[in-house]
């Protein structure tokens, strides 16, 4: 496996900015190597473009949808919810989406409330994040 440098970020969206930014997107996948267990390699988070609060019986089947969709064959550590979303500016062209847990880093960098869905899996589709590679990708409405 190829050693990559973490990207480094120059900066991020602000409040405006960010409104802006995800005018159009329908949600944002992640992709990166799961770090807690070999049999899941891949930390998927799919970020919804809705802070609205999604019932408890329908988060099973949003999931099963990205899972079907992306050839995701198992899933463990789902953590579905709406968190704090910040944009940094990187070297890449569309800005990476960074979900703030820290309430001290809330405090110092813009972000939004966003629903994210948050899991380890597996798939063939995403042979970088097997690879040691973090990944990101908008899609659009």
């Amino acid at each position: 496996m190829q050693e990559m440098k973490p990207l480094k970020i120059h900066g991020y969206l602000s409040c405006n900015e960010i409104e802006k930014h995800l005018e159009g997107v329908e949600y944002i996948m992640m992709a990166a190597p799961s770090l807690i267990t070999d049999e899941l390699p891949i930390h998927f988070t799919i970020i919804l473009n809705t802070a609205d609060v999604i019932p408890e019986e329908i988060k099973p089947l949003i999931l099963e949808k990205f899972c079907h969709e992306h050839a995701i064959t198992a899933t463990s550590h789902v953590l579905s919810n709406v968190e704090r979303i910040a944009f940094a500016m990187t070297t890449q062209e569309t800005p990476m989406p960074k979900h703030i847990v820290d309430d001290a880093e809330a405090r110092t960098i813009p972000w939004t409330l966003l629903h994210i869905i948050d899991f380890l899996g597996d798939s063939e589709r995403f042979k970088e994040a097997k690879d040691g590679l973090s990944g990101w990708t908008y899609s659009y409405n």
